[in-house]
């Protein structure tokens, strides 16, 4: 999650309907999917499934895009890390609590 700036209301979501193409490809061929951020107040949250065996060379394949890199610009000033200070992250990672799975275990008690 991150905090959105509330002078950036409007900007973020208007950024966020025409995601370019190319960040979007990128993405993708860094194995994420399902990639959704919703926003609560000035709280965004952001969901993903991450599908790939390499997880941190994934994440530098996404950083050394210089389309994704011009995205940035436009999209960090929108943002105010929550993250733990020295932690090297801008969104701050949450831990899961819940997870319903697709189906029951084969001895679940109902």
């Amino acid at each position: 999650m991150i905090r959105l700036r509330p002078e950036q209301r409007e900007t973020y979501p208007r950024l966020h309907a025409a995601v370019w193409p190319s960040v979007e490809q990128t993405l993708r061929e860094a194995n994420f999917r399902n990639y959704t951020i919703v926003l609560h107040d000035d709280l965004l949250f952001g969901y993903y499934e991450y599908v790939g065996d390499d997880y941190e060379a994934d994440l530098r394949l996404i950083a050394a895009d210089p389309q994704t890199q011009e995205w940035w610009k436009l999209t960090d000033p929108c943002q105010e890390s929550l993250a733990e200070p020295g932690s090297g992250d801008w969104w701050a990672p949450m831990r899961e609590v819940w997870h319903l799975a697709d189906e029951a275990p084969e001895n679940s008690a109902g």
